[in-house]
């Protein structure tokens, strides 16, 4: 099947449409960051960099550490940043851009953000490292795609109920991140925890400037949800879409959280640049272990 021309987007180049990539150039252990600043404080840590490539907020960096080829790209904030990212780095993994075709022999790409999020949790302190193990999204990208057999559906409806979820939002999917790189990076003293995707950093996230929020107690209800004694412990703005899409493309991916605010308990890191950094380096060590 040859892809439509409006479909799959190519510069003169022949690089990928929005990351400006071609296929040699990103490995298949792609790190994720969304501030495009923080993609260089990744690489400092690599022995030898190949490529950098910048488009718009998308900064690519590919080279070695300890051995190991690895990516960073730069997403942006946001659910709709990752649906551009993940499908152009599995048509760069995935597709023939000379036949305009998938190819027959698939690749399987490590996906790991490391990035920044709140914890909803009054026992998961500022400083700390998060792993999502399991993610449940509120952005509605995931029901653009023939996604029903990948989604939590039990999960979804328990919480919609806790919630009485207003029917205007999207309505909330959950997906599980990788099994395998969640005990590829964890540690004792590492928590682990249901991520919560938000599709905005203010009202979509319970905070309040100058606008009112159609459920002012939507963050206590989310933290005192459980489902099967297990609770929503953290919110940031990516993991769920990461989840449902390299699970729907057959890649594997992983979120890990540097822990800079705590709702429950009002307090933010006196820090955070050094929290990140630190998750850096944990995260790299851990996948070249």
């Amino acid at each position: 099947m040859k892809i439509k021309a409006s479909e799959l987007i190519l510069n003169k180049n022949g690089s990928i449409y929005h990351l400006n990539l071609l296929p040699e150039q990103i490995a298949e252990t792609i790190i994720t960051v969304g501030d495009p600043n923080r993609v260089e404080r990744v690489s400092r840590h690599f022995e030898k960099i190949e490529h950098k490539i910048e488009k718009r907020e998308f900064h690519t960096q590919t080279g070695y550490y300890k051995g190991k080829r690895l990516s960073i790209v730069s997403t942006g904030i946001g659910p709709d940043n990752i649906d551009i990212v993940f499908n152009e780095l599995d048509a760069l993994a995935n597709i023939d851009f000379k036949t305009r075709s998938p190819k027959e022999r698939l690749t399987k790409l490590n996906l790991i953000r490391i990035g920044t999020s709140g914890s909803i949790q009054s026992e998961i302190p500022v400083d700390s490292f998060l792993i999502s193990e399991n993610s449940i999204g509120f952005d509605g990208v995931l029901h653009f795609y023939k996604s029903e057999n990948i989604q939590d559906h039990d999960y979804a409806r328990a919480f919609m109920e806790h919630l009485n979820w207003f029917e205007k939002k999207a309505s909330p999917y959950v997906v599980p991140g990788d099994q395998e790189l969640v005990a590829k990076l964890s540690s004792p003293g590492v928590f682990k925890g249901t991520t919560a995707t938000n599709i905005g950093f203010y009202g979509p996230q319970g905070r309040v400037l100058r606008l009112a929020l159609q459920d002012d107690s939507m963050n206590d209800k989310i933290a005192s949800f459980s489902y099967k004694d297990s609770k929503i412990t953290n919110m940031e703005m990516e993991t769920s879409t990461m989840y449902g899409l390299a699970k729907l493309l057959g890649h594997r991916s992983l979120s890990m959280n540097a822990i800079i605010a705590n709702r429950a308990n009002g307090t933010f890191s006196k820090d955070p640049k050094k929290v990140v950094d630190e998750l850096i380096v944990y995260t790299l060590d851990k996948l070249v272990e």
